[in-house]
């Protein structure tokens, strides 16, 4: 399970969660947990529209960004980033060492370094800028995490865009530090075929000693792709957000529950994976008269979904068939 930092530096607070003896027991999970930087989430609350917006951030310079809704992006600057907490409207400072600070207090079993996200369509040269300031940020971060790694891992995050060049000028870089894993990060291209021939170029050039994590990717059909590279785990909202707008996950492809087909369809969703035990009506019934229980269920099914597609990938791989 992955973990968000940004919102939980928000809301409740790290020192509540650390309160509790860490985030294990506080939510009463047994598995095992990532914590991301906090970093994805600042950064989308703010990108530029094209290459005439601000320039990126590079050293000794301070970027101010577009604002909007009830957070917002205040300034990123060589130091990290500030922005407005959306809960209280209280500024909130966010560096390599904060993060580190901060997901320490946490205490799930991996840990994300601070980085940039810059968005898909940046000039090269912009791009570029990013990648440095990541490797900076990673290696304070690294510095920070090593002087108390509490039993945490860490891993890098290979940055670069669609860039092959830069990508690998990334994967060298972090590679020659002591990370104990990679996670596949930035932008991955405008759609799957682009991602797939990102890692199918980048991929080799990760240690194959250490494992790695592809960041924000999870729907069944992507799962299928990319862990004949060699992903090991990968994590996305993506199965719980379409789940709450009525899309069931199935081998035979999505389920769209509020069709009126379902409405007497008194099989399980599902009749080849286990999962929950209600039937397509009643999960049609609950849809359409705007039931807050189907928006848990539905993700309770698309989760275990997931697991499902999960194990059988490590199955197959145990029988070489991948």
């Amino acid at each position: 399970m992955i973990c968000n930092t940004y919102h939980l530096l928000v809301h409740p607070g790290t020192e509540v969660v650390a309160g509790a003896g860490g985030l294990h027991k506080w939510m009463g999970h047994e598995g095992a947990l990532i914590t991301d930087s906090g970093g994805f989430q600042v950064f989308s609350l703010s990108e530029p529209t094209s290459d005439d917006g601000p320039e990126m951030k590079c050293k000794n310079k301070t970027r101010t960004a577009r604002e909007g809704g009830g957070a917002s992006l205040l300034s990123v600057s060589e130091h990290g980033a500030y922005f407005r907490s959306y809960h209280d409207g209280r500024t909130i400072e966010l560096t390599p060492e904060s993060s580190v600070a901060a997901q320490k207090a946490l205490g799930a079993d991996i840990i994300i370094p601070l980085d940039e996200l810059p968005p898909y369509h940046i000039s090269r040269e912009r791009l570029h800028a990013s990648v440095r300031l990541s490797h900076r940020w990673m290696a304070r971060s690294l510095r920070a995490h090593l002087a108390e790694p509490r039993q945490q891992a860490m891993y890098a995050v290979v940055h670069g865009g669609t860039d092959e060049e830069l990508r690998s000028e990334s994967a060298s870089y972090l590679s020659a530090l002591p990370f104990d894993g990679f996670a596949i990060g930035g932008s991955l291209g405008k759609d799957r075929a682009e991602m797939l021939d990102l890692l199918r170029f980048l991929m080799p050039k990760l240690p194959d000693d250490r494992p790695n994590h592809l960041l924000g990717i999870a729907d069944p059909e992507s799962a299928e792709s990319v862990v004949p590279f060699g992903i090991d785990t990968m994590d996305s909202c993506n199965p719980t957000r379409i789940a709450r707008h009525g899309l069931l996950l199935g081998r035979d492809g999505p389920i769209k529950i509020k069709q009126l087909k379902h409405a007497s369809d008194y099989g399980p969703i599902d009749p080849h994976v286990p999962t929950i035990s209600h039937s397509r009506s009643y999960l049609h019934h609950l849809f359409k008269q705007h039931e807050p229980l189907f928006m848990t269920l539905a993700s309770q099914h698309n989760l275990l979904f997931m697991n499902w597609v999960m194990g059988d990938l490590r199955r197959r791989i145990l029988a070489d068939e991948i």
